[in-house]
């Protein structure tokens, strides 16, 4: 998993659940019963944006104030251990840099990026198109004033929307200018526009809103395949927002390019990608001019990516500022080799801002789509950005979603999508309002209530019976679950069992933790015997996931530094630049653990890294020991 955005939802009166008596029950997320399986980057996507995509707008209480109101890991069913070793404090993310995640692809290969040349066969390719498109590039075709013109055009410096040059008449020579404009300035386009019957070559930023024209169609060989396969490498970007940005630049729908799993903001992760019928030359192009992304490792295949393709992830963690001794750090890192962690939801699930999103998933299960309005628009507790504070003070006053959508400078929010439902169906149509809102977003609440209820039940399971396999329990037998019997459970352990989500087709363990299902469901307005929705998105079917993870490829080192800001991972970006490796002194002022270790889908190595630490890895608790370290 990589991590999602941190700001997670805040406590309401009455919605903590403690451990492992009062917790609270949560369902299924999947159309069928299945073994749980994301399709992100081993761990499923943090649950609402709303408001994260506006700029900031004088909220004049810090971040630490605003996790006031943040939820614990108690509050969303996470207090239980497996290892009985003494925990420690340490740094989590501090930076960026601290959190590296590197794909691992269906054959088993961990995805780095190590070569940025463009492979032979496109060479070759390109050799056998026409003339007129493989001209022989030469930078004199340029002036120095034009490239100026350009140069200024494609970092948005030039505040005219296209650079028009003369052409000559003969077309070769214009071809010349039209390769050379866009082999040195990538992400510019180029057409020819005839005016007073001269020719002149006008160029435009492909990412602009003005853009002119569409994109000139390429010669592409019937040999190469359809897909042109990169890595993608990126810092403290999520996948999407790198995929948009690509988007603009070559002029595509983002759904042009295919992946396997997403990829969360703060870290830096490397993955492959696959963009259909675009050469690996305009690829290699936009490394000259993009942020914060590298492209890398290109091949031509006769297929796109599939989410879900991948085999998991393998993560490079620092923990900064551990207080643990050598043999502590060694004694927890041993037991997450050889014993593993729970497979609790990790703190991300639960919402990136001040959004209950698990109470919205419960009354959306309820059909109470007067609470599901309320919850996402009504004012609440802790810091916020001013405009989303006026939004809502409006929506209080008026209850007017057009007079509130007026507070909004950016619609894209999810308050922003249901005020615009609202305005667009009336307030007495919620349902079709809310369903302005992304598919997958509108999910996303109901399974953050679904995640509660699985690692409030999983609590109460290693409290009842700790790490042994026992009767009533239930394994998988291909994609079906079974019960054990007394005699069974002797021959299988703690890594063989699941729980379910709940749902209408599938089972739940017999014993008593079992029957605490129905109990939490029923004390949440919901009936377990009657999981369909009358809409058919929120019809939940039921999964299971597996109760302990095991870890693979563990390894760790304690390091000490002297300069907090330093990057204490050598990366694969650093590595092509030849930059050097970080390097350590023994006598430094701060300790750090850095551990490597391999996950399957659907897992959270933030609750591998709560194992070893055994300390609270919310925002809130982490913001609280980041400022105390700095302060």
């Amino acid at each position: 998993m990589d991590e999602s955005k941190p700001v997670p939802a805040p406590v309401h009166p009455g919605e903590k659940r403690g451990c492992p008596g009062d917790v609270e029950v949560e369902a299924a997320m999947t159309k069928r019963a299945r073994v749980e399986e994301e399709n992100d980057n081993g761990a499923p996507r943090a649950a609402m944006s709303d408001g994260e995509e506006e700029e900031e707008d004088g909220s004049s209480e810090s971040f630490a104030d605003m996790m006031k109101h943040g939820l614990i890991e108690l509050d969303v069913g996470i207090c239980k251990y497996v290892s009985d070793h003494k925990g420690f404090s340490g740094i989590l993310k501090e930076r960026y840099s601290d959190f590296v995640v590197h794909e691992i692809s269906k054959e088993g290969k961990i995805v780095h990026l190590d070569d940025l040349s463009i492979p032979e066969e496109v060479q070759e390719a390109a050799s056998s198109a026409p003339a007129e498109e493989n001209p022989t590039t030469d930078s004199s075709v340029l002036t120095e004033e034009q490239k100026k013109q350009l140069e200024e055009l494609q970092l948005f410096k030039n505040k005219e929307s296209f650079v028009s040059i003369e052409g000559d008449e003969s077309k070769d020579k214009r071809t010349l200018v039209h390769k050379a404009i866009k082999t040195q300035f990538p992400g510019l386009e180029t057409k020819t526009e005839e005016k007073d019957g001269r020719k002149f070559i006008v160029a435009y930023h492909a990412a602009g809103k003005k853009a002119q024209a569409a994109p000139r169609k390429h010669f592409w060989p019937k040999n190469r395949g359809s897909f042109c396969h990169f890595v993608l490498y990126k810092e403290n970007k999520d996948t999407m927002d790198a995929i948009n940005v690509l988007s603009k630049f070559l002029r595509l729908r983002p759904n042009m390019f295919s992946y396997m799993g997403t990829k969360d903001k703060r870290a830096i992760t490397v993955q492959e990608i696959a963009v259909l019928k675009i050469t690996a030359e305009r690829l290699a192009h936009l490394n000259k001019c993009l942020m914060n992304l590298k492209l890398g490792n290109f091949s031509y295949k006769n297929h796109p990516l599939k989410l879900g393709e991948l085999q998991g992830n393998h993560f490079t963690v620092v923990i900064r500022n551990i207080s643990g001794t050598d043999a502590q750090v060694h004694q927890a890192m041993t037991s997450l080799k050889q014993t593993g962690f729970i497979n609790y939801y990790g703190m991300q699930r639960f919402g990136t801002t001040a959004v209950p999103t698990q109470q919205v998933g419960r009354a959306i299960l309820r059909n109470d789509w007067k609470q599901v309005v309320d919850l996402i628009l009504k004012p609440r507790p802790g810091a916020e950005k001013e405009f989303l504070v006026r939004c809502r003070e409006e929506w209080a006053r008026t209850q007017d979603p057009e007079a509130a959508l007026k507070k909004l400078p950016n619609k894209r929010c999810v308050e922003g999508q249901l005020l615009r439902g609202l305005c667009q169906h009336g307030k007495n149509n919620i349902v079709t309002a809310f369903g302005l809102i992304p598919r997958n977003n509108r999910l996303m609440y109901v399974h953050s209530y679904q995640s509660v209820v699985w690692n409030t039940m999983v609590s109460r399971r290693i409290d009842a019976f700790g790490l042994t396999a026992v009767e009533g329990d239930l394994v998988l037998r291909g994609t079906k679950a079974h019960i054990l019997s007394e005699e069974e459970a002797k021959s299988h352990s703690i890594h063989d069992i699941v729980m379910p989500l709940p749902g209408f087709d599938v089972i739940y363990p017999t014993h008593h933790v079992g029957k605490g299902y129905r109990e939490m469901l029923s004390a949440d307005g919901l009936d377990i015997d009657n999981m369909r929705h009358k809409i058919k998105d929120y019809s939940l079917a039921g999964a299971y996931r597996r109760v302990l993870i095991r870890p693979s490829n563990v390894s760790w080192e304690v390091i000490q530094y002297d300069d907090p800001k330093i990057s204490l991972v050598h990366t694969d970006f650093e590595k092509i630049e030849k930059k050097p490796a970080p390097v350590f002194n023994k006598e430094g002022k701060y300790r750090a653990l850095r551990l490597e270790f391999s996950l399957p889908p659907s897992t959270y190595a933030t609750m591998a890294i709560r194992e070893v630490l055994k300390l609270d890895t919310s925002i809130k608790k982490q913001t609280q020991l980041n400022t105390t370290w700095f302060n």
